[in-house]
């Protein structure tokens, strides 16, 4: 009977619900994404998570054999253990005609390829429609500022269609929740030139809202709520972090509540989760000690830990990016801030986010490619903290 309830679970009981933690998951090792992890090696992934709680894990791309292999290796943990829960939102990559190719991207015409990747999420969908319970059509696929890529509202919105419209077919399970997964700004939280009958329509069709917010990222965009401000410039340098980590906390609250706003003039009825919002710890670029300062351990940890306590209590979704740290992504620059988002690294060490996880032992037991799960800086918080800068003080920053 108790497995019966666990395949009943849907979208509706788990978004929004503190029991039920979510986070951006990629498990690539190396520093291409041709080396696809295992089934093994996604299993202790899954099993790490799995005693922090985290009961919904995001993944990005349905045609890489990540995505199956990760529902594969749920499936197994599922058997080997009747009590294993884990859910998984599934993101279909959607692009616009010419997107990563020395052609110009024609941002008004789609990918031919998005056709393919839509059916390989549903399908992926009515196979293991017990794990599945969230497609996303797009990640960051409508904001303007991706411009390799980005698509018109029109295509999200026609692929969103698409798949309610197999729910209603009983193709796909009636429970399973269609959204598009994009910036703040995307969801007409921002500029208001966003705010399109497309727009509308797309609201009026997802079954909920995955918003992005990144204040990091803004600590050099937008860096007035992050510099010291004349009345904080005589506090320690570790009362001047602690408070601009409170304004970069408040900076995602207020995105929130501008798409919040929005999106309930258009449908009262939606919810609004955040599908990503992270913060890295090490960076050479726009956030590192010549520029904005943002990447540190320290403050990745407040915010890590301001952003659970925040989005528990007001019962908001937050699928933290991410899980893991990922080479891939900046492969030429290991010190790039994109390699440095994991809440675990590359030698399987907890960052200081989840130090107090560690001293609890949660970890016992547990292991990632053959490392067990030991602190960072072996967990002398002093050593830590003489790696951590102030922000600079008002328009100190250099663009």
């Amino acid at each position: 009977m108790e497995n019966a309830e666990k395949v009943e679970k849907t979208a509706a009981n788990i978004l929004g619900n503190p029991e039920y933690l979510a986070i951006s998951y990629g498990g690539y090792r190396g520093k291409t994404r041709d080396t696809v992890p295992t089934i093994q090696q996604i299993k202790e992934d899954l099993k790490i998570l799995a005693v922090m709680n985290v009961k919904i894990v995001r993944t990005y791309n349905v045609h890489l054999e990540e995505a199956s292999n990760l529902l594969k290796a749920i499936s197994e943990l599922k058997k080997e253990d009747e009590t294993f829960e884990m859910y998984v939102m599934l993101g279909a990559w959607i692009d616009c005609k010419n997107a990563w190719t020395e052609l110009e991207p024609d941002h008004n015409l789609e990918s031919e390829r998005n056709a393919v990747e839509i059916e390989t999420a549903a399908a992926l969908a009515k196979k293991y429609a017990d794990i599945v319970k969230i497609i996303a059509v797009g990640n960051e696929a409508m904001v303007r500022w991706a411009a390799s890529y980005y698509v018109q509202p029109s295509v999200i919105l026609k692929w969103v269609n698409h798949l309610q419209e197999l729910k209603k077919k009983g193709e796909l399970s009636a429970d399973l929740w269609i959204t598009s997964s994009d910036d703040f700004a995307s969801w007409g939280g921002g500029d208001p030139s966003y705010r399109t009958k497309d727009l509308e329509e797309l609201i009026k069709a997802v079954d909920y809202v995955s918003m992005h917010t990144y204040p990091m990222h803004n600590t050099y965009y937008n860096p007035q709520f992050w510099e010291v401000p004349d009345t904080e410039k005589d506090f320690t340098e570790t009362e001047k972090v602690d408070a601009a980590m409170l304004r970069a906390l408040d900076f995602a609250k207020k995105q929130y509540q501008d798409v919040s706003s929005y999106v309930k003039s258009i449908d009262s009825t939606k919810t609004i989760h955040i599908g990503e919002s992270g913060w890295t710890t090490i960076s050479d670029g726009h956030y590192g000690k010549k520029s904005s300062r943002a990447a540190d351990e320290y403050k990745a940890g407040s915010y890590y830990k301001m952003m659970r306590e925040w989005t528990n209590k007001e019962k908001i979704s937050l699928f933290y990016f991410e899980a893991f740290d990922e080479q891939w992504k900046d492969a030429k620059n290991p010190i790039g801030s994109e390699n440095h988002f994991g809440l675990i690294n590359l030698k399987g060490q907890a960052k200081y986010a989840i130090w107090d996880l560690v001293d609890v032992g949660l970890f016992n037991g547990l292991t990632r490619d053959g490392m067990s799960i030991e602190k960072t800086y072996n967990g002398d918080k002093d050593a830590l903290l003489k790696e951590v800068l102030a922000p600079p003080l008002a328009n100190e920053i250099k663009k």
